[in-house]
């Protein structure tokens, strides 16, 4: 009767630590190092990443493009219809 509910299986060789949520801090750090972190990681890549966007971001325009004008039809080619 004296188990709890974490305490329901007892493992050997097995060492297990916890920390109390009262204890943990929710975003250390956050300011003075994750901002200048993403800032960083962003601009070393931005060039190994951009320039595949914008050439797919211009193919893709330009498909749209020439698939709208082909949907058009020439009112030319039917003016002397009845």
């Amino acid at each position: 009767m004296g188990r709890h509910f974490g305490d329901l299986a007892r493992v050997r060789h097995v060492i297990t630590y916890s920390l109390s949520p009262f204890e943990q801090r929710a975003f250390p750090n956050y300011f003075s190092k994750g901002i200048p972190n993403v800032w960083r990681r962003v601009t070393a890549s931005i060039f190994k990443v951009a320039p595949p966007m914008l050439a797919m971001y211009i193919t893709y325009t330009w498909g749209n493009h020439v698939h709208e004008q082909g949907k058009k039809k020439d009112p030319k080619l039917y003016e002397n219809d009845e």
